[in-house]
């Protein structure tokens, strides 16, 4: 549990599993990505309506 906390993976698991753990990380990153970006865009559409009346 240790070596999961200061990033680094165990030695003992599979290239299989490392492959998972890094594609879980990935998709995890762009989903917040995705939501800050789509966050952004909704803001920007709103003060810009505001503007406009």
């Amino acid at each position: 549990m240790a070596s999961e906390e200061n990033g680094t993976c165990d030695p003992c698991k599979t290239f299989g599993q490392k492959c998972s753990h890094v594609v879980k990380k990935q998709r995890a990153k762009f989903y917040i990505l995705r939501r800050c970006i789509a966050m952004l865009i909704c803001w920007h559409d709103q003060n810009r309506d505001r503007d406009d009346s």
